[in-house]
């Protein structure tokens, strides 16, 4: 065997490993999807819950399902699509596990303003979710030009990400102590990271920021491989360099920002995602499907924990926070431990 039919060989198996994978998370996914369908205070038949997906009524199965489990399955779904692939995006691209929307600061940047609209300005719905996603996408093009506006120091950019994320929790933190008892709650379902209460109108935004920065991001990103070979090969092989990465960024920014307004910010799921995903996939890095599939796994695996694996039940944006701390403190203390820097 020559060395060409080698490569052709190791990519088959690359490629077949990536397939299965992608297609074994598809069916976890979609086992947790009818799980959440079917489970409830009240446990309906598989047959009852198809029946009334169909159109027909039955009392109380048509109002449970389409009023209160559906849409909080599809929040669930496109929540974790959305963050797995904005997670992944900025992992590759800057080539470092800890560059994930939660950890560099820019759902911060979504919770304050929600915070601040909701306990300052008292507005409710649509206009929150704006305000969400237009703080977001403000934080992102702050760190972007406090990074270097395009040069894209990974361990700088994810430095200043964390330094204004601390300060916008402060600031949140200061609004709570301030606000009156009767607003907190409001804010605390917010901030946690909530599939509690969502109704199918406010799920088309983010459907379709799924539908469109999804594809786009994926297609971006094939070219990360490229652009591993360094700036200048790239750039001697046609690939613009910084418009690339500039338009990955607002893909990566939207897609969190957006899940955001649906459920606050899930910690740690965007984080998550992209690693998990490598290491089922395979060839090293993560795919935007097989993140995308992750992301969702974890968001619906999680709100069916907080719901039914405790006496107390807890939003999911606490249960992925148990599942990635731990995670997160890992990879600091590998780090340490190599003499390496973030």
């Amino acid at each position: 065997m020559n060395s060409m039919e080698r490569i052709r060989l190791g990519r088959r198996k690359r490629r077949l490993r990536r397939r299965t994978a992608s297609a074994a998370l598809g069916a976890l996914v979609l086992t947790l999807a009818v799980l959440s369908l079917v489970l409830g205070k009240t446990i309906y038949p598989f047959r009852d819950m198809i029946r009334a997906l169909s159109g027909e009524e039955i009392r109380g199965v048509t109002f449970a399902v389409h009023t209160l489990r559906l849409p909080r399955m599809l929040a669930g779904t496109l929540t974790g699509i959305a963050l797995g692939i904005s997670g992944t995006s900025f992992q590759t691209m800057l080539r470092n596990s800890l560059a994930s929307p939660d950890v560099i600061g820019v759902t911060s940047g979504a919770g304050a303003a929600a915070v601040f609209c909701i306990l300052v300005l008292r507005w409710s719905g649509p206009a929150v979710s704006a305000a969400a996603v237009i703080a977001g996408l403000a934080v992102a093009a702050l760190i972007f030009l406090t990074s270097g506006g395009g040069s894209f120091g990974g361990g700088r950019m994810i430095l200043i990400g964390i330094g204004i994320g601390a300060m916008l929790n402060a600031f949140v933190s200061y609004l709570l102590m301030k606000a009156s008892d009767y607003d907190v709650p409001a804010a605390l379902r917010w901030l946690s990271g909530s599939l509690n209460g969502v109704r199918m109108k406010e799920l088309p935004p983010i459907a379709i920021a799924v539908a469109v920065l999804g594809p786009a991001a994926a297609l971006l990103g094939d070219r990360l491989r490229v652009m591993e070979l360094g700036e200048e090969a790239a750039t001697a092989l046609g690939v613009p360099v910084r418009r690339t990465r500039l338009l990955l960024t607002l893909c990566a920014v939207g897609l969190a920002a957006f899940a955001a307004t649906v459920t606050g910010p899930v910690a740690f799921v965007a984080f998550l995602s992209g690693p998990i995903a490598a290491r089922l996939a395979g060839s090293g890095r993560a795919g935007a499907l097989p993140s995308a599939l992750t992301g969702a796994a974890l968001v619906l695996g999680a709100d069916l924990l907080g719901q039914f694996a405790f006496e107390t039940r807890f939003p999911v944006g606490v249960i992925t926070g148990i599942l990635g701390a731990p995670y997160l403190i890992f990879l600091l203390i590998g780090s340490n431990r190599k003499g390496g820097s973030i």
